[in-house]
Protein backbone atom coordinates (compact mmCIF):
# COMPACT_ATOMS: atom_id res chain seq x y z
CA UNK A 1 0.00 0.00 0.00
CA UNK A 2 2.80 2.65 0.87
CA UNK A 3 4.62 1.39 -1.66
CA UNK A 4 1.30 2.62 -4.33
CA UNK A 5 0.92 5.94 -2.49
CA UNK A 6 4.60 6.19 -3.12
CA UNK A 7 3.83 5.70 -6.88
CA UNK A 8 0.96 8.04 -7.61
CA UNK A 9 3.03 10.84 -5.96
CA UNK A 10 5.81 10.36 -8.85
CA UNK A 11 3.47 10.32 -11.52
CA UNK A 12 1.52 13.32 -10.08
CA UNK A 13 5.60 14.90 -10.30
CA UNK A 14 6.03 13.60 -13.58
CA UNK A 15 3.60 13.49 -15.35
CA UNK A 16 0.62 15.40 -13.96
CA UNK A 17 2.49 18.95 -13.04
CA UNK A 18 2.28 19.00 -9.53
CA UNK A 19 4.63 20.94 -8.22
CA UNK A 20 5.19 23.46 -5.58
CA UNK A 21 4.43 26.81 -6.91
CA UNK A 22 5.87 29.10 -4.46
CA UNK A 23 8.19 28.75 -0.90
CA UNK A 24 7.47 32.87 -0.08
CA UNK A 25 9.03 34.25 3.00
CA UNK A 26 7.28 37.16 4.55
CA UNK A 27 9.47 39.53 6.34
CA UNK A 28 8.12 42.93 8.39
CA UNK A 29 9.46 45.91 7.85
CA UNK A 30 8.05 47.65 10.59
CA UNK A 31 11.48 48.18 12.33
CA UNK A 32 12.60 49.34 9.39
CA UNK A 33 10.36 52.71 9.20
CA UNK A 34 12.58 55.65 9.58
CA UNK A 35 12.10 59.44 8.62
CA UNK A 36 15.21 59.65 6.32
CA UNK A 37 14.24 57.72 3.08
CA UNK A 38 17.86 56.43 2.80
CA UNK A 39 18.55 55.18 6.22
CA UNK A 40 15.31 53.69 6.26
CA UNK A 41 15.95 52.06 2.66
CA UNK A 42 19.48 50.69 3.84
CA UNK A 43 17.78 48.90 6.61
CA UNK A 44 14.99 47.58 4.23
CA UNK A 45 17.63 45.94 2.37
CA UNK A 46 19.37 44.94 4.95
CA UNK A 47 16.91 43.06 6.53
CA UNK A 48 15.61 41.23 3.41
CA UNK A 49 19.21 40.17 2.54
CA UNK A 50 19.89 38.55 5.83
CA UNK A 51 16.75 36.97 6.87
CA UNK A 52 15.64 35.54 3.40
CA UNK A 53 19.61 35.24 2.58
CA UNK A 54 18.99 30.75 2.59
CA UNK A 55 16.19 30.80 1.26
CA UNK A 56 16.82 29.97 -2.36
CA UNK A 57 19.50 27.73 -0.97
CA UNK A 58 16.85 25.55 1.20
CA UNK A 59 14.19 25.37 -1.56
CA UNK A 60 16.56 24.12 -3.64
CA UNK A 61 17.87 21.27 -1.50
CA UNK A 62 14.02 20.39 -0.68
CA UNK A 63 13.63 19.59 -4.43
CA UNK A 64 16.82 18.11 -4.59
CA UNK A 65 16.12 15.67 -1.54
CA UNK A 66 12.33 14.82 -2.02
CA UNK A 67 12.51 14.79 -5.87
CA UNK A 68 9.45 17.85 -5.43
CA UNK A 69 9.55 20.75 -8.06
CA UNK A 70 9.18 24.59 -6.49
CA UNK A 71 8.92 26.35 -8.86
CA UNK A 72 9.59 29.95 -7.43
CA UNK A 73 11.29 31.58 -4.15
CA UNK A 74 9.67 34.56 -3.43
CA UNK A 75 9.53 37.34 -0.61
CA UNK A 76 6.59 39.17 0.57
CA UNK A 77 7.15 42.26 2.41
CA UNK A 78 4.89 45.00 4.51
CA UNK A 79 3.15 47.23 2.32
CA UNK A 80 5.82 49.97 1.49
CA UNK A 81 3.34 52.96 2.03
CA UNK A 82 2.97 51.96 5.36
CA UNK A 83 6.59 51.90 5.58
CA UNK A 84 7.70 54.75 3.38
CA UNK A 85 5.08 57.29 4.76
CA UNK A 86 7.48 58.79 7.62
CA UNK A 87 9.99 60.21 4.70
CA UNK A 88 9.00 63.49 3.12
CA UNK A 89 9.58 61.94 -0.62
CA UNK A 90 7.68 63.00 -2.68
CA UNK A 91 7.90 59.42 -4.73
CA UNK A 92 8.48 55.98 -3.73
CA UNK A 93 10.61 54.77 -6.56
CA UNK A 94 13.61 54.64 -4.33
CA UNK A 95 11.54 51.99 -2.14
CA UNK A 96 10.69 50.11 -5.48
CA UNK A 97 14.40 49.92 -6.51
CA UNK A 98 15.66 48.84 -3.00
CA UNK A 99 13.38 45.91 -3.24
CA UNK A 100 14.31 45.46 -6.50
CA UNK A 101 18.38 45.12 -5.71
CA UNK A 102 17.49 43.14 -2.70
CA UNK A 103 15.38 40.14 -4.97
CA UNK A 104 18.22 40.55 -7.36
CA UNK A 105 21.17 39.90 -4.42
CA UNK A 106 19.01 37.18 -2.84
CA UNK A 107 18.15 35.23 -6.64
CA UNK A 108 14.29 35.12 -5.80
CA UNK A 109 11.90 35.09 -8.83
CA UNK A 110 10.05 37.86 -7.35
CA UNK A 111 9.10 40.20 -4.72
CA UNK A 112 5.82 41.66 -3.70
CA UNK A 113 4.57 44.52 -1.21
CA UNK A 114 4.95 47.40 -3.59
CA UNK A 115 1.41 47.79 -2.52
CA UNK A 116 -1.41 50.19 -0.03
CA UNK A 117 -4.88 49.24 1.25
CA UNK A 118 -6.78 52.07 0.69
CA UNK A 119 -10.33 50.40 1.12
CA UNK A 120 -11.44 53.49 3.88
CA UNK A 121 -9.44 56.26 2.42
CA UNK A 122 -5.87 57.24 1.72
CA UNK A 123 -2.93 58.54 3.86
CA UNK A 124 0.06 60.54 2.14
CA UNK A 125 1.84 57.67 2.39
CA UNK A 126 -0.86 55.65 0.37
CA UNK A 127 -1.62 58.72 -2.17
CA UNK A 128 2.45 59.14 -2.70
CA UNK A 129 3.09 55.08 -3.42
CA UNK A 130 -0.21 54.66 -5.75
CA UNK A 131 0.60 57.59 -7.89
CA UNK A 132 4.63 56.03 -8.14
CA UNK A 133 3.35 52.88 -9.37
CA UNK A 134 3.68 53.48 -12.88
CA UNK A 135 7.68 54.66 -12.95
CA UNK A 136 8.24 51.86 -9.53
CA UNK A 137 7.11 48.88 -12.01
CA UNK A 138 9.04 50.59 -15.36
CA UNK A 139 12.12 51.10 -13.02
CA UNK A 140 12.56 47.80 -11.61
CA UNK A 141 12.31 43.82 -12.87
CA UNK A 142 11.25 41.68 -9.96
CA UNK A 143 8.67 43.99 -8.01
CA UNK A 144 4.98 43.40 -7.45
CA UNK A 145 2.33 45.97 -6.20
CA UNK A 146 -1.08 45.79 -4.91
CA UNK A 147 -3.72 48.16 -3.69
CA UNK A 148 -6.79 46.92 -1.79
CA UNK A 149 -9.28 49.87 -2.93
CA UNK A 150 -12.69 47.81 -0.70
CA UNK A 151 -13.46 44.88 1.76
CA UNK A 152 -16.66 43.74 3.08
CA UNK A 153 -16.44 45.36 6.11
CA UNK A 154 -15.45 49.21 4.84
CA UNK A 155 -17.12 49.13 1.69
CA UNK A 156 -15.15 50.85 -2.01
CA UNK A 157 -13.20 53.68 -2.37
CA UNK A 158 -14.28 54.78 -5.37
CA UNK A 159 -11.73 57.83 -5.43
CA UNK A 160 -9.13 54.99 -5.46
CA UNK A 161 -10.89 52.80 -8.30
CA UNK A 162 -11.30 55.90 -10.28
CA UNK A 163 -7.53 56.57 -9.56
CA UNK A 164 -6.38 52.75 -10.09
CA UNK A 165 -8.18 53.09 -13.65
CA UNK A 166 -5.60 55.69 -14.34
CA UNK A 167 -2.41 54.35 -13.10
CA UNK A 168 -3.09 51.15 -15.40
CA UNK A 169 -3.69 53.17 -18.13
CA UNK A 170 -0.19 55.26 -17.16
CA UNK A 171 1.80 52.00 -16.72
CA UNK A 172 0.15 50.47 -19.59
CA UNK A 173 1.36 53.57 -21.64
CA UNK A 174 5.39 52.95 -20.24
CA UNK A 175 5.51 49.23 -20.86
CA UNK A 176 2.04 47.07 -21.16
CA UNK A 177 3.98 44.10 -18.99
CA UNK A 178 4.40 46.20 -16.47
CA UNK A 179 0.60 45.68 -15.16
CA UNK A 180 1.08 42.14 -15.27
CA UNK A 181 3.30 42.96 -11.73
CA UNK A 182 -0.05 44.91 -10.44
CA UNK A 183 -2.98 43.20 -8.37
CA UNK A 184 -6.21 45.59 -7.40
CA UNK A 185 -7.91 43.87 -4.84
CA UNK A 186 -10.66 43.92 -2.47
CA UNK A 187 -10.75 41.64 0.41
CA UNK A 188 -7.02 41.05 0.40
CA UNK A 189 -5.60 38.61 2.38
CA UNK A 190 -2.32 39.15 4.45
CA UNK A 191 -0.79 35.54 4.05
CA UNK A 192 -1.14 35.22 0.15
CA UNK A 193 1.90 33.82 -1.27
CA UNK A 194 1.36 34.01 -4.75
CA UNK A 195 2.36 37.03 -6.86
CA UNK A 196 1.64 39.26 -7.96
CA UNK A 197 -1.16 40.25 -5.29
CA UNK A 198 1.27 39.13 -1.93
CA UNK A 199 2.02 41.12 0.39
CA UNK A 200 3.01 40.62 4.09
CA UNK A 201 0.07 41.95 6.70
CA UNK A 202 0.75 43.55 9.96
CA UNK A 203 -0.72 40.93 11.85
CA UNK A 204 1.67 38.46 10.82
CA UNK A 205 4.60 37.24 12.87
CA UNK A 206 8.54 39.14 12.31
CA UNK A 207 9.23 36.25 9.44
CA UNK A 208 6.95 33.75 8.53
CA UNK A 209 7.32 30.85 5.64
CA UNK A 210 3.80 30.57 3.57
CA UNK A 211 3.85 28.05 0.37
CA UNK A 212 1.35 27.45 -2.64
CA UNK A 213 0.82 24.48 -3.86
CA UNK A 214 -0.94 23.84 -7.81
CA UNK A 215 -1.55 20.88 -9.63
CA UNK A 216 -4.75 20.99 -12.14
CA UNK A 217 -3.35 18.58 -14.02
CA UNK A 218 -3.39 15.79 -11.08
CA UNK A 219 -7.09 17.03 -10.64
CA UNK A 220 -7.93 16.22 -14.41
CA UNK A 221 -6.26 12.96 -14.32
CA UNK A 222 -8.15 12.09 -11.12
CA UNK A 223 -11.56 13.05 -12.90
CA UNK A 224 -11.33 10.87 -15.79
CA UNK A 225 -11.46 8.09 -13.85
CA UNK A 226 -15.20 8.82 -12.10
CA UNK A 227 -16.92 9.70 -15.78
CA UNK A 228 -20.36 9.69 -16.10
CA UNK A 229 -20.70 9.45 -12.00
CA UNK A 230 -22.90 11.95 -10.16
CA UNK A 231 -21.56 15.27 -9.56
CA UNK A 232 -21.48 14.67 -5.27
CA UNK A 233 -19.06 11.72 -6.62
CA UNK A 234 -16.91 13.87 -8.40
CA UNK A 235 -17.35 16.53 -5.77
CA UNK A 236 -15.67 13.70 -3.37
CA UNK A 237 -12.67 13.21 -5.93
CA UNK A 238 -11.65 16.34 -6.11
CA UNK A 239 -11.73 16.43 -2.30
CA UNK A 240 -9.51 13.40 -1.52
CA UNK A 241 -7.14 15.04 -4.62
CA UNK A 242 -7.06 18.09 -2.87
CA UNK A 243 -6.07 16.83 0.23
CA UNK A 244 -2.83 14.57 -1.14
CA UNK A 245 -1.78 17.89 -2.96
CA UNK A 246 -2.29 19.85 0.41
CA UNK A 247 -0.26 17.22 2.35
CA UNK A 248 2.52 17.58 0.07
CA UNK A 249 2.95 21.53 0.67
CA UNK A 250 2.51 21.22 4.44
CA UNK A 251 5.65 18.45 4.37
CA UNK A 252 7.81 21.20 2.11
CA UNK A 253 6.46 24.21 4.12
CA UNK A 254 7.36 22.53 7.50
CA UNK A 255 10.53 21.33 6.46
CA UNK A 256 11.66 24.69 4.73
CA UNK A 257 10.29 26.69 8.03
CA UNK A 258 12.39 24.51 10.24
CA UNK A 259 15.46 24.74 7.90
CA UNK A 260 15.08 28.57 7.87
CA UNK A 261 14.79 28.81 11.92
CA UNK A 262 11.38 30.50 11.42
CA UNK A 263 8.05 29.82 11.90
CA UNK A 264 5.73 27.63 9.26
CA UNK A 265 2.45 29.72 8.33
CA UNK A 266 -0.23 28.19 5.80
CA UNK A 267 -0.52 26.32 2.50
CA UNK A 268 -2.11 28.16 -0.14
CA UNK A 269 -3.83 25.18 -2.30
CA UNK A 270 -4.82 27.23 -5.29
CA UNK A 271 -5.32 25.36 -8.74
CA UNK A 272 -3.24 27.76 -10.32
CA UNK A 273 -2.90 26.87 -14.33
CA UNK A 274 0.11 27.32 -16.40
CA UNK A 275 0.70 27.03 -20.32
CA UNK A 276 1.74 23.86 -20.06
CA UNK A 277 0.17 20.90 -21.25
CA UNK A 278 -2.39 19.31 -19.02
CA UNK A 279 -1.93 22.08 -16.14
CA UNK A 280 -5.36 23.95 -16.96
CA UNK A 281 -8.21 24.77 -14.76
CA UNK A 282 -9.86 25.06 -18.11
CA UNK A 283 -9.97 21.17 -18.60
CA UNK A 284 -10.84 19.90 -15.36
CA UNK A 285 -14.37 22.27 -15.54
CA UNK A 286 -14.51 20.30 -19.51
CA UNK A 287 -13.86 17.10 -17.61
CA UNK A 288 -16.70 17.44 -15.29
CA UNK A 289 -18.79 17.77 -18.62
CA UNK A 290 -18.48 20.82 -20.48
CA UNK A 291 -17.94 20.82 -24.08
CA UNK A 292 -16.00 23.98 -23.76
CA UNK A 293 -15.68 26.40 -20.82
CA UNK A 294 -17.73 29.35 -20.87
CA UNK A 295 -20.95 27.98 -21.62
CA UNK A 296 -23.87 27.33 -19.74
CA UNK A 297 -23.27 25.40 -16.75
CA UNK A 298 -19.48 26.78 -16.48
CA UNK A 299 -19.88 28.16 -13.42
CA UNK A 300 -21.72 26.07 -11.45
CA UNK A 301 -19.35 23.62 -12.10
CA UNK A 302 -15.98 26.22 -11.13
CA UNK A 303 -18.66 26.95 -7.61
CA UNK A 304 -18.15 23.09 -7.19
CA UNK A 305 -14.83 22.23 -8.07
CA UNK A 306 -13.65 25.58 -5.72
CA UNK A 307 -15.23 24.41 -2.92
CA UNK A 308 -14.03 20.83 -2.93
CA UNK A 309 -10.60 22.17 -3.45
CA UNK A 310 -11.09 24.26 0.04
CA UNK A 311 -12.93 21.45 1.91
CA UNK A 312 -9.78 18.93 0.67
CA UNK A 313 -7.40 21.58 1.93
CA UNK A 314 -8.49 21.99 5.49
CA UNK A 315 -9.44 18.46 5.77
CA UNK A 316 -5.17 17.89 5.35
CA UNK A 317 -3.92 20.77 7.22
CA UNK A 318 -5.02 23.15 9.93
CA UNK A 319 -2.91 25.93 8.42
CA UNK A 320 -4.50 26.37 5.33
CA UNK A 321 -4.50 30.46 3.92
CA UNK A 322 -3.83 32.18 1.50
CA UNK A 323 -6.55 32.24 -1.62
CA UNK A 324 -6.96 28.16 -1.95
CA UNK A 325 -9.49 28.05 -4.85
CA UNK A 326 -9.18 27.79 -8.50
CA UNK A 327 -7.36 30.46 -10.57
CA UNK A 328 -8.65 31.64 -14.10
CA UNK A 329 -5.86 33.61 -15.65
CA UNK A 330 -7.15 33.91 -19.57
CA UNK A 331 -3.03 34.02 -20.76
CA UNK A 332 -1.40 31.27 -18.09
CA UNK A 333 -4.67 28.47 -19.23
CA UNK A 334 -4.52 26.84 -22.47
CA UNK A 335 -8.34 25.91 -22.20
CA UNK A 336 -9.70 29.33 -21.41
CA UNK A 337 -7.45 30.70 -24.25
CA UNK A 338 -8.74 28.46 -26.83
CA UNK A 339 -12.46 29.21 -25.27
CA UNK A 340 -11.99 33.13 -25.93
CA UNK A 341 -10.73 32.45 -29.52
CA UNK A 342 -13.72 29.97 -30.07
CA UNK A 343 -15.79 32.84 -28.99
CA UNK A 344 -17.34 30.85 -26.57
CA UNK A 345 -15.43 32.99 -23.44
CA UNK A 346 -15.70 36.76 -22.64
CA UNK A 347 -15.31 39.40 -20.02
CA UNK A 348 -18.94 38.78 -19.21
CA UNK A 349 -18.62 35.29 -18.52
CA UNK A 350 -15.35 35.71 -16.79
CA UNK A 351 -16.86 37.96 -14.18
CA UNK A 352 -19.38 36.01 -13.83
CA UNK A 353 -17.16 33.11 -13.19
CA UNK A 354 -14.86 35.23 -10.41
CA UNK A 355 -17.78 35.60 -8.02
CA UNK A 356 -17.27 31.52 -7.35
CA UNK A 357 -13.70 31.00 -7.51
CA UNK A 358 -10.58 32.52 -6.14
CA UNK A 359 -9.86 36.25 -7.09
CA UNK A 360 -10.82 37.96 -10.21
CA UNK A 361 -10.65 39.24 -13.97
CA UNK A 362 -6.63 37.82 -14.39
CA UNK A 363 -4.29 38.18 -17.13
CA UNK A 364 -6.48 39.72 -19.55
CA UNK A 365 -5.19 41.28 -22.45
CA UNK A 366 -7.28 44.20 -23.52
CA UNK A 367 -6.96 46.79 -26.57
CA UNK A 368 -4.51 49.62 -25.93
CA UNK A 369 -7.08 51.86 -26.16
CA UNK A 370 -9.59 50.86 -23.71
CA UNK A 371 -10.46 54.00 -21.53
CA UNK A 372 -9.43 54.22 -18.09
CA UNK A 373 -12.81 54.85 -16.53
CA UNK A 374 -13.68 51.54 -18.25
CA UNK A 375 -10.90 50.17 -16.59
CA UNK A 376 -11.98 51.61 -13.26
CA UNK A 377 -15.95 49.83 -14.09
CA UNK A 378 -13.75 46.39 -14.20
CA UNK A 379 -12.13 47.06 -11.00
CA UNK A 380 -15.42 48.41 -9.22
CA UNK A 381 -17.52 45.24 -10.40
CA UNK A 382 -14.85 42.57 -9.09
CA UNK A 383 -14.99 44.94 -5.90
CA UNK A 384 -18.61 44.72 -5.63
CA UNK A 385 -18.74 41.06 -5.73
CA UNK A 386 -15.73 40.82 -3.29
CA UNK A 387 -17.49 43.10 -1.14
CA UNK A 388 -21.06 41.66 -1.46
CA UNK A 389 -19.78 37.99 -0.87
CA UNK A 390 -17.49 38.45 1.33
CA UNK A 391 -14.49 36.82 -0.58
CA UNK A 392 -11.17 37.96 -2.11
CA UNK A 393 -11.39 39.62 -6.04
CA UNK A 394 -9.28 40.80 -8.03
CA UNK A 395 -8.51 43.34 -11.05
CA UNK A 396 -5.00 42.49 -13.32
CA UNK A 397 -5.58 43.17 -16.95
CA UNK A 398 -3.06 44.40 -19.25
CA UNK A 399 -4.20 46.97 -22.20
CA UNK A 400 -1.40 46.72 -25.15
CA UNK A 401 -0.83 50.15 -26.67
CA UNK A 402 -0.96 49.71 -30.76
CA UNK A 403 -3.37 46.00 -30.49
CA UNK A 404 -7.00 45.17 -30.90
CA UNK A 405 -9.30 42.71 -30.70
CA UNK A 406 -8.51 39.34 -32.29
CA UNK A 407 -4.22 40.47 -31.72
CA UNK A 408 -2.61 38.28 -29.74
CA UNK A 409 0.21 39.09 -27.41
CA UNK A 410 3.19 37.11 -25.95
CA UNK A 411 3.94 37.38 -22.10
CA UNK A 412 6.36 35.08 -21.81
CA UNK A 413 7.11 32.00 -19.65
CA UNK A 414 4.58 31.41 -16.63
CA UNK A 415 2.50 34.21 -18.29
CA UNK A 416 1.96 32.67 -21.07
CA UNK A 417 0.03 34.57 -24.40
CA UNK A 418 -3.11 36.31 -24.57
CA UNK A 419 -5.44 36.67 -27.25
CA UNK A 420 -6.79 40.55 -27.55
CA UNK A 421 -10.41 40.22 -25.53
CA UNK A 422 -13.27 42.86 -26.40
CA UNK A 423 -14.95 45.16 -23.62
CA UNK A 424 -18.63 46.71 -23.66
CA UNK A 425 -17.80 50.00 -25.11
CA UNK A 426 -20.89 52.05 -23.44
CA UNK A 427 -19.57 54.47 -21.08
CA UNK A 428 -19.24 54.26 -17.64
CA UNK A 429 -17.45 57.51 -17.51
CA UNK A 430 -19.98 59.51 -15.43
CA UNK A 431 -20.12 56.69 -12.68
CA UNK A 432 -16.94 56.29 -11.96
CA UNK A 433 -16.01 60.22 -12.17
CA UNK A 434 -18.21 60.27 -9.57
CA UNK A 435 -15.63 59.23 -6.74
CA UNK A 436 -16.46 59.02 -3.23
CA UNK A 437 -17.57 55.94 -1.12
CA UNK A 438 -19.84 53.04 -2.35
CA UNK A 439 -20.84 51.87 1.48
CA UNK A 440 -20.69 48.51 3.37
CA UNK A 441 -23.06 46.07 2.23
CA UNK A 442 -25.86 45.67 5.65
CA UNK A 443 -24.21 42.22 6.45
CA UNK A 444 -20.81 43.73 7.17
CA UNK A 445 -22.54 44.40 10.78
CA UNK A 446 -21.53 41.32 12.94
CA UNK A 447 -20.94 42.85 16.12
Amino acid sequence: MEFDKILETIHMISDQNLDVRTVTMGISLLDCIDSDSDVACQKIYDKITTKAKNLVKVAEQIEMEYGIPIVNKRVSVTPISLVAGASNDRDYVKYAKTLDKAAQTLGIDFIGGFSALVQKGMTKGDEILIASLPQALTQTNLVCASVNVGSSKSGINMDAVKQMGQVIKDAAELDYMNNAKLVVFCNAVEDNPFMAGGFHGVSEPDIVINVGVSGPGVVKTALEKVKGKPLDEVAETIKQTAFKVTRMGQLVGSIAAKRLGVPFGIVDLSLAPTPAVGDSVAQILEEIGLDQVGTHGTTAALAMLNDAVKKGGIMACSHVGGLSGAFIPVSEDAGMIDAVNAGTLNLAKLEAMTAVCSVGLDMIALPGDVPAETLGAMIADEAAIGMINNKTTAVRVIPVPGKKVGDTVEFGGLLGHAPIMDYTHVSSAAMIQRGGTIPAPIHSFKN
